[in-house]
């Protein structure tokens, strides 16, 4: 008997509120900006291992694409376990759109306007940046907007997500060995790129092959795994491997001092060189493993955190989730404030102070941020829900709406 002869309604959110989830994008901007003013302090070989484990903290980004794997992927997954019609194409794209382009573009004008290395841009440069093509294209990124690179990995992801999820929908039904496929399809194009297919075209092209979207297809399948175990458990029955993984996102002391572990595995010899030297293939798979185990850490922490925990209620706390409403503003920013500070401190590159910088850094980065947030985003946030069918709001990761789930 085909399974929609059998009907019974179980809650299951199609959008839902996760406040952790806001103030985890904090913590990854954070991760990043630390980073940057790292590096350009000379820390990373500065300090021995715990400068390399500062140089590990690029994880951010992967804790950026598990979550965007996350939180984008599962509504469709949400409305196509209860048989509901998919999003509409053209507004999540209008969305993400305005969700993200407004900003974007002020940065990019502003380190192409403003920072004296981009002085000599011209209409290509221009054009180049502005279609975040920059690592496609240029073997080098503009200052200023090094950091780029990873909104173009983001820009892919959003663009192929509705044609992805086409493939594992049917009828308005999903199809689990399909989504289990397309998974580990993507995680295995991935590993080929790592281990073999960047250095095969990387001599045909311009571009940056090392931090293209294939190379990051893995973290966003774990972020796409995490919302289907989401939603299979919101329908009332959970697997032996689903269960654990709500179980394990509400002991978040656990996963984070896993992540920390994991961490200082990836910051030895495991993770490859700190700096600019090209790593070994096999050095390159297990930096981009780990962190992909780090990102899925961290994000089920936002996932399925007790709400009555110490944990929940510090990250879901007002100062929290505002840190992370301004912390894509932050992304954008900081990489132009950290070398505005260079030059008003005259601190030399690779020559220390890196605590100053970090902190004027971080004091000027969080108030460019708020700017930003208040002048650009939040008016285009609201731009952004009259084209959404359901209202928004403009603070929340997402919003709660649940639907009947037909069997």
């Amino acid at each position: 008997m085909s399974d929609r002869n059998h009907v019974h309604h179980e809650r299951v959110a199609v959008h839902l509120r996760l406040p952790v989830l806001d103030s985890l994008r904090a913590v990854g901007a954070l991760m990043v900006l630390t980073t940057h003013t790292a590096f350009q302090a000379g820390d990373y070989l500065r300090h021995g291992y715990l400068g390399t484990l500062l140089a590990r903290l690029d994880v951010g980004v992967a804790i950026f694409f598990v979550l965007s794997g996350f939180l984008l992927s599962r509504p469709w997954i949400a409305r196509a376990a209860i048989g509901a019609p998919r999003p509409q194409a053209s507004r999540y794209y209008e969305r993400r759109l305005l969700r993200i382009y407004p900003v974007y573009m002020m940065s990019v004008a502003a380190a192409l306007l403003l920072i004296p290395g981009n002085d000599h841009s011209g209409f290509r440069q221009w054009l180049s940046s502005m279609f975040m093509a920059d690592s496609y294209l240029n073997n080098h990124l503009p200052h200023g907007l090094t950091q780029m690179w990873s909104l173009a990995v983001e820009l892919a992801f959003y663009l192929i997500l509705p044609i992805i999820m086409r493939l594992v929908v049917k009828n308005d039904w999903l199809k689990p060995r399909r989504l289990a496929a397309l998974l580990v399809a993507m995680s295995l194009i991935s590993v080929a790129w790592h281990l073999k297919l960047s250095d095969l075209i990387a001599p045909h092209t311009a571009g940056l092959t090392g931090i293209w979207f294939p190379a990051y297809l893995t973290w966003f399948a774990v972020g796409i795994s995490l919302a289907w175990a989401h939603v299979h458990l919101q329908q009332g029955s959970p697997r032996r491997g689903t269960e654990l993984l709500r179980q394990i996102g509400q002991l978040p002391g656990v996963c984070l001092s896993t992540a920390l572990g994991l961490m200082l595995i990836v910051s030895t010899p495991i993770g490859g060189p700190a700096l600019f030297q090209v790593g070994t293939a096999g050095e390159s798979l297990s930096k981009h493993l780990l962190y992909a185990l780090v990102g899925a850490l961290v994000v089920i922490t936002g996932v399925w955190a007790d709400p009555q925990s110490r944990y929940a209620r510090i990250m879901s706390s007002r100062p929290a989730r505002h840190l992370g409403h301004i912390s894509y503003s932050l992304f954008c920013i900081h990489v132009g404030v950290i070398t505005f500070v260079m030059w008003i401190t005259g601190y030399g590159l690779f020559e220390g102070r890196g605590l100053q910088i970090w902190g004027l850094t971080l004091l000027i980065s969080l108030i460019l941020a708020e700017i930003s947030y208040r002048c650009v985003e939040l008016p285009f946030l609201r731009l952004k829900t009259r084209v959404s069918s359901t209202p928004v709001n403009a603070n929340a990761a997402t919003t709660t709406i649940t639907a009947d789930k037909a069997n």
